[in-house]
């Protein structure tokens, strides 16, 4: 059972006072109550705060001023409300400000919030996997997945068996021998439902286990010499799930079951990455590139039938395959769990960029798992993936993140690096219309567009080098910059021990065709830099000109152009 690690930034603010310095310690949360926010809903928001009696809200889209909201401190409590336009996709930032009688501010914090037509628009997938009947972390799980606007989440390992997903009793042991409940599933289905958290339930496209399979060994899929293919020695035998199978019929059939007896809100479908070919109990030859988007179809008209348009299909394509068959099939989004030899923080970009274009710009969720204690790792990571338009599985159960593809092995974020990864939550949501929502890949031409004068910006590898990633909408482009300067490697998952080297003060220039009306940025690297910073500028001769107050690891430059030029 793992304990929630409630998050407490501690912000000191020096006061001068005719002469006299104070510092004052104030911890301040901000919690909404929903994952997001349909059109037309108002958002609720929680702010505690241990000192002040007032705190006022600056409401922001982008770099623009919205609305300023205001509510008193009662037992360190105070209620914000506001109804935002129907307008969807879009993501706000709340810079929240605690006030002491006199109108003095002792501590400032920021969040988000965002209002979407469908949680899939823009999916921060989490996880859930603790079922055990003792399990006492309901609450907690909440305030974390809400806290870090996550909207939906995969229930992992959950099912009785493989093959026999929904158990017989309410108390079982799974497939691995845990004691799990399925009224401790029902009950976290119903509590993530009350944030507008979808819940999804994990299944896996052809593994069963033994027994069932000697039970039905001619529903197997076979090597060339007969033998039935497994993961691990007569353990999960794998089954032939082309369509019209006794399987494919079979699996289907259970995720009816699924979809009429819970409430889960569509089907998550995992595979293992191998075997990728094989033949069936007659010699048939079978090739799961085919099969994979045949099933993926027949799961995703099966969950439209039992959910309608809420309803999502989801299917992990392992070490990347095979994307190009699957990213067009009838799934939600495309889900990708990284592998060898997809291991530079770079192709975590390139893995992104192919996928959007595969699958018509469906969202993309990357499963890449890095232990917590590799903090560069994960903030180098994190900055490329978010930046690239599209999310990372990591958290979900309170205080976690992912290290192993059997989720229950997460491990726990340090209390001290809980702050830093929480602002990446935040500054996907309030800047995502300028990240991900209605936003492409730029060319590379506009890669090559950008120059930070000596600094090394071009090359295949991120290793020694300042990456831009570019993403462009209809009036404007965002330049993210990644510093991967003076690293010790460029390897996501191994581990990277010295981080990069800051710049500040740092020229730059740009090749641009259009007028620009604007030039701003901001980095979920700082508290403070969470809200746009307009940047002076300059354009002549085609190129735009300005300075960079700093870069860490992540600064995110947005050029805003003249409207229809």
């Amino acid at each position: 059972m793992h304990v929630f690690h409630r998050l407490f930034v501690i912000l000191f603010l020096i006061l001068f006072q005719g002469g006299a310095v104070s510092a004052v310690d104030s911890t301040v949360q901000i919690l909404p109550n929903k994952s997001y926010y349909h059109p037309g809903d108002t958002v609720q928001l929680t702010v505690s705060a241990s000192t002040g009696s007032t705190v006022r809200a600056r409401v922001t889209y982008l770099n623009t001023f919205v609305t300023e909201l205001s509510a008193p401190l009662t037992d360190g409590q105070a209620g914000l409300t506001w109804t935002p336009p129907a307008e969807a996709p879009r993501g706000y930032g709340v810079t929240v400000d605690v006030l002491d009688a006199s109108g003095t501010v002792l501590a400032t914090q920021s969040s988000a919030f965002d209002v979407l037509n469908h949680w899939i628009e823009a999916p921060r997938y989490g996880f859930l996997t603790d079922f055990s009947p003792a399990h006492r972390t309901i609450a907690p799980t909440l305030d974390w997945m809400l806290r870090h606007h996550i909207n939906g989440a995969q229930f992992y390992d959950w099912q009785y068996r493989w093959e026999d997903l929904i158990p017989p009793d309410d108390r079982f042991d799974d497939g691995l021998g845990r004691d799990q409940s399925m009224a401790t599933v029902r009950n976290l289905i119903d509590l993530l439902h009350t944030g507008d958290i979808a819940a999804m339930p994990y299944t896996a496209i052809y593994g069963v286990s033994w027994a069932f399979f000697q039970q039905n060994q001619d529903w197997g899929m076979f090597d060339a010499r007969g033998n039935v293919h497994t993961l691990g020695e007569n353990f999960i035998a794998i089954m032939d799930a082309t369509p019209g199978s006794p399987w494919n019929v079979h699996l289907l059939a259970e995720f009816a079951d699924v979809l009429d007896n819970t409430t889960f809100d569509g089907i998550h479908i995992d595979q293992y990455g191998a075997p990728k070919t094989g033949f069936d109990a007659l010699g048939t030859p079978i090739d799961m590139a085919d099969v994979m988007p045949a099933f993926i179809n027949q799961t995703a008209e099966l969950v439209q039938d039992r959910r309608g348009d809420a309803g999502v299909t989801l299917f992990n394509s392992v070490g990347n395959w095979p994307i190009d068959a699957v990213a067009p099939a009838q799934q939600d989004a495309s889900y990708i769990e990284v592998w060898p030899p997809h291991d530079d923080y770079l192709d975590l970009n390139r893995i992104i960029t192919n996928a959007q274009t595969l699958g018509n710009q469906k969202p993309v969720i990357l499963a890449a798992y890095i232990p917590p204690e590799r903090v560069i790792n994960w903030r180098l990571a994190n900055s490329v993936i978010l930046a690239s338009g599209a999310y990372h599985l990591e958290t979900g159960e309170p205080g976690a993140m992912l290290q192993d593809p059997y989720f229950p092995r997460f491990g726990d974020i340090a209390e001290a690096d809980q702050p830093q990864f929480l602002r990446y939550y935040d500054f996907i949501v309030r800047y995502e219309n300028v990240l991900s929502v209605g936003t492409t890949a730029a060319s590379a031409e506009r890669h090559s567009a950008i120059s930070l004068g000596d600094v090394r910006m071009r090359g295949i590898r991120s290793r020694d080098r300042v990456v831009p990633i570019v993403r462009a909408g209809a009036d404007f482009e965002t330049f993210s910059l990644v510093n991967f300067l003076d690293i010790d490697g460029a390897d996501w998952n191994a581990p990277t021990t010295v981080g990069p080297t800051p710049l500040t003060d740092q020229a730059v220039s740009l090749t641009v065709e259009r007028p620009v009306t604007a030039v701003w940025y901001a980095s979920p690297d700082t508290t403070e830099n969470m809200s746009a910073n307009s940047l002076p500028f300059s354009v002549e001769a085609g190129t735009l000109q300005f300075i960079l107050p700093r870069l860490d690891y992540w600064s995110m430059i947005v050029v805003e152009y003249e409207h229809g030029s």
